[in-house]
């Protein structure tokens, strides 16, 4: 039966050890970082061997490919997409960024589906906030709700139209986060009024999105003992107030922010209500610590992985990736360099 997790793996193939330990514990889905990525031709060998692995030629296979600081698939086989702020930048204008947005997003996923990856972790809806810690920064598309959540809509709608399903994090805001949920817990002292207004309003514009992605932070006005993937209350919250019946996963269970054996890490983000945990790092000792912690894939979980599933289209927009790119790259004023800000690198975004 399928494991309510998502596991990372070493290397550009697989270890005898990690195939039995994936056929053992059927996990739904997976997850690549940049240790993972070689060429187009290894890549695509990878994800086959990771859906042979556990018998389902359909199962998901994650990434984050966002563009900037959180790019998994880069040069030199891969264009380097910009950031989410240089969008708006690129054209002082919110309906040419809206379309350019789409656009880089649509490219991503021909990029993606080339080589047998199905989710791309985008679009990032926190809004930062001034003086919140970088760890977001450039990743956002504004500094402000409105814009937020029109460009992580056309990013969406980029995604699902080359076949690649978008994962809207990290709910319900990191926006006003005052540390790095990879190193510390932080905590939000707004009140819900603020939050509503600002911080939830992408996500609630967005709360059609087959998946989303919970946040590794403290909010006092919701929850003043559990970070949100840990609370019943928050998950209760992104439910009904921001209104998202998706697939609803964890952000890395291996970040600082989270306290507690990894064991005890997954067995609670599932029991607020997560419906999947991700573990990245590949390590087995610790995924069969997150393993004791997971129990199988079933009820709402289940039906809503299900729907998520189902949203892949099967005959992706039609879409000439050269002239695409070409036409992308100049209006966006030329290809990109190496972006600017802290490297997410090798860890959950």
């Amino acid at each position: 039966m399928t494991s309510a997790a998502i596991y990372g793996c070493l290397g550009h193939r697989l270890t005898e050890a990690e195939k039995a330990f994936f056929a053992e514990v059927r996990p739904w889905g997976f997850i690549l970082f940049r240790r993972n990525i070689d060429t187009p031709e290894q890549v695509r060998a990878l994800t086959d061997e990771l859906r042979a692995c556990i018998g389902d030629p359909e199962a998901p296979i994650l990434i984050d490919q966002e563009g900037g600081r959180v790019q998994r698939m880069g040069p030199p086989h891969w264009p380097k997409y910009p950031p989410g702020n240089a969008y708006l930048k690129a054209t002082n204008e919110l309906a040419q960024a809206r379309e350019l947005t789409r656009l880089g997003a649509r490219l991503m996923a021909h990029d993606l589906r080339e080589v047998g990856v199905t989710v791309d972790l985008l679009p990032v809806l926190d809004v930062p906030v001034p003086g919140a810690h970088d760890i977001i920064g450039d990743r956002a598309y504004g500094v402000d709700p409105e814009t937020v959540a029109v460009l992580g809509r056309a990013a969406a709608e980029g995604l699902l139209a080359g076949g690649v399903l978008p994962c809207i994090k990290h709910m319900p805001g990191h926006g006003r986060a005052f540390a790095d949920t990879h190193k510390d817990l932080p905590t939000v002292h707004a009140d819900l009024d603020t939050l509503d207004a600002w911080d939830f309003a992408p996500f609630k514009a967005l709360s059609d999105m087959p998946i989303g992605m919970t946040a590794h932070i403290v909010f006092t006005a919701i929850d003043r003992k559990h970070p949100a993937t840990q609370s019943k209350k928050a998950i209760r919250l992104i439910r009904e107030r921001l209104g998202f019946g998706g697939l609803l996963l964890s952000d890395d269970l291996v970040m600082n922010a989270l306290s507690g054996s990894l064991t005890q890490r997954a067995y609670k983000a599932l029991k607020a209500g997560c419906d999947l945990v991700v573990h990245w790092n590949g390590d087995m000792d610790e995924m069969r610590q997150v393993a004791e912690g997971v129990g199988p894939l079933k009820g709402g979980a289940r039906r809503r992985a299900e729907a998520a599933l189902a949203r892949i289209v099967r005959t992706p927009e039609p879409l000439d990736p050269v002239a695409g790119h070409d036409r992308f790259f100049k209006a966006m004023g030329g290809r990109m360099d190496a972006a600017k800000g802290p490297d997410v690198g090798e860890a959950q975004a």
